[in-house]
């Protein structure tokens, strides 16, 4: 081997400074993400604990879900002004606290409260944990590094529903928010030692800004997620989607004229920048919405138990930890628009073919190889999107831009599941396994058509890596 090769391999092992970070800010993100759908399996043993209505049940799972949304890129602004690592370490502090919260709550009432201040915790912790790992790999290390965070964050995604089940029937619902203190505890100790401290590029805190985007995600994730419940046409529906369309209308024209900018609008002249977000909220949208019926149609209609159902999910799991990885190495060789593409198009086949062959009498092996489909699909985009969006931007901007990144994709999640609910109800419903297959199958075809929309957008992504124009990253500050 020249000797030229030997240092380009030199460069990317990845040292213990950054092992520690990507361990941490992936332990993290896990915990986050993991929160964020395992209580959906416990749901009817929660119900009959503290008396819980349908819509009380439902708000179990959207508090967390809309203040994460609306209090992401607050999180990220945090962190650049007062230090990323500082604010990453009371983010655990604060969702440590209200995960024991959620497992002490003597009613329905605490339980979505204590959810809701979750909710702000993970919303300082995810986009942080995003901007640590940029700051601590140099470009030709990143995607690996983020496919390594995605197969970890992603499987959580993808387990959430498996490890409720078998807590709910193996221990008690509580059990699934006491497994995250000693967890915490740990994460903070750790991260308190090993990672070093960074601040952004502008010490000065838009609050403007914040409140503004705050607003104006509150209204639009009120609505997506009161839509199903209150009717689409509601006066309470309407009045958030338009109040806070708007106020992210008055927050773009703040932003433009703002000395500091939390989130600058020039970002969006950078083509990577302003084509991997949408395509990557598709992929969240596209995600959330096929998790959301999946696990229900394994039990409605092929009579699965919780348990039964989350194994039926595992070729998810097992195929995310084994490609996410992958693609991101790959995606740092071959650019990152090839796997956006070719990844929402084999999610796209996968949804698809799933709708074409579901139904009452379908067994699961007809299901699997679109199942393994999807899966690669959606592994092979996640990594080289967010890589994408963080290459697009200079170093001391990776904070902001992780924000707004992570904020579109939780927006679309909560879209992806608006969307395909509503599809569902127009076409079926609970009433009996065939109802529901009915309505299983549009919504199929709704999160196709998503993958589908997500991949056109992606076409506009740089073929290669124009957006690795941004200079070589400055790792001190930010690995000890």
């Amino acid at each position: 081997m020249s000797e030229h090769g030997t240092a380009g391999t030199a460069d990317r092992r990845m040292s213990a400074g950054q092992a520690w970070v990507l361990g941490l800010a992936s332990l993290a993100s896990f915990m986050m993400a993991l929160d964020s759908l395992v209580v959906t399996t416990t749901l009817s043993t929660i119900r009959h604990d503290l008396a819980a209505s349908l819509e009380a049940l439902e708000w179990t799972v959207n508090a967390y879900n809309l203040t994460f949304a609306v209090l992401l890129l607050t999180g990220a602004a945090l962190g650049d002004r007062f230090g990323r690592r500082r604010v990453f370490v009371a983010g655990l502090a604060v969702f440590t606290v209200a995960s024991v919260a959620c497992a002490l709550a003597p009613d329905i009432g605490t339980l979505i409260t204590a959810r809701a201040v979750q909710g702000a915790g993970a919303a300082m912790v995810l986009p942080l944990s995003l901007t640590l790992i940029s700051a601590a790999f140099p470009p030709a290390q990143r995607g690996r590094a983020m496919g390594l965070y995605l197969g970890i964050t992603g499987l959580a995604t993808f387990s959430g529903p498996f490890v409720g089940g078998v807590i709910a029937e193996g221990l008690a619902w509580q059990w699934i928010f006491w497994l995250n203190l000693p967890i915490g505890v740990l994460a903070i100790a750790f991260t308190t030692r090993r990672v070093g401290e960074s601040t952004g590029p502008d010490n000065r805190f838009d609050l403007g800004g914040v409140v503004l985007v705050t607003l104006g995600a509150f209204g639009i994730v009120w609505g997506l997620v009161r839509g199903n419940t209150a009717g689409w046409g509601s006066a309470e529906v309407l009045a958030a989607l338009v109040l806070g369309v708007a106020f992210v209308v008055v927050f773009v024209v703040w932003e433009i004229r703002a000395a500091a900018p939390m989130l600058p609008m020039r970002f969006f002249r950078l083509t990577a920048f302003a084509a991997a977000n949408p395509a990557n909220f598709c992929v969240f949208a596209s995600l959330y919405g096929t998790l959301f019926f999946l696990a229900q149609y394994f039990q409605t209609v092929q009579g699965e138990g919780p348990l039964g159902a989350g194994l039926r999910l595992m070729p998810w799991t097992a195929t995310l930890m084994v490609c996410a990885p992958i693609a991101g190495a790959l995606a740092d060789r071959f650019g990152e628009r090839n796997f956006v593409v070719g990844g929402l198009l084999l999610q796209t086949a996968g949804m698809g073919w799933i709708a074409f062959v579901a139904g009452t009498g379908t067994g699961y092996l007809e299901l699997l190889p679109a199942l393994v489909v999807g899966g690669v699909g959606l592994t092979m985009a996640m990594p080289a999107a967010q890589k994408a969006v963080v290459a697009s931007v200079r170093p001391q901007e990776i904070g902001q831009a992780s924000g707004a990144f992570m904020m579109l994709r939780i927006l679309g999640g909560v879209f992806g599941v608006a969307v395909s609910v509503a599809v569902f109800a127009g076409a079926g419903g609970y009433g009996s396994p065939e109802e529901f297959s009915s309505g299983f199958t549009a919504a199929m075809v709704a999160v196709a058509a998503l993958a589908f929309a997500g991949m056109l957008v992606a076409l506009r992504m740089p073929r290669r890596r124009q957006q690795a124009a941004a200079p070589a990253l400055e790792r001190s500050s930010a690995v000890r």
